[in-house]
């Protein structure tokens, strides 16, 4: 039977202290060489939480699967900011997103939304935004979605592939 060890590690800088080097000693396998090979992994995450998953057979192989960091990291990245509103509820802008980059951040987190489309894509993650006091196109991001739902991006959109 195989060993399952979920955890979040920094991009590109996962170490073998906690939370994977005691998750993983008492399973025998090379720690250096699965921390490693996390960090090559996860190296374009440079800086952001990702979930890793690391799966152990009883042959002490080991099969690595990286997950994406969560949607609010990836939008704080994408702004350029180190951290959301202060306040929950303020009306404090921290950055902006254009739709392009909104498309982009969808495409990141396709296999987690769950929209089967781009435009509801960039909407969940507009959704996200909303807390955090990031706008999408210089608008409050529910009106951003409102847009998208008017049809004011499908040109820019057209050549975004989902």
């Amino acid at each position: 039977m195989s060993s399952v060890v979920e955890a979040l590690v920094p991009g590109g800088k996962a170490n073998p202290g906690p939370p994977l080097g005691p998750a993983l000693g008492p399973l025998g396998v090379n720690i250096k060489e699965v921390v490693d090979t996390i960090n090559e992994k996860t190296s374009d995450y440079n800086g952001m939480q990702v979930p890793v998953k690391v799966i152990v057979a009883d042959d002490k192989s080991v099969e690595i699967e990286v997950g994406t960091p969560p949607t609010a990291a990836l939008v704080l990245q994408e702004a350029g900011v180190g951290k959301g509103a202060g306040e929950e509820g303020s009306s404090e802008i921290v950055g902006n997103l254009s739709i392009t980059q909104l498309a982009k951040i969808a495409r990141m987190k396709k296999d987690d939304l769950l929209s089967y489309e781009m435009k509801a894509g960039i909407k969940e993650v507009l959704g996200t935004c909303v807390p955090m006091g990031v706008t999408g196109e210089g608008m409050d991001p529910r009106d951003c979605q409102k847009a998208i739902d008017e049809g004011k991006f499908d040109e820019a959109l057209a050549s975004e592939a989902w």
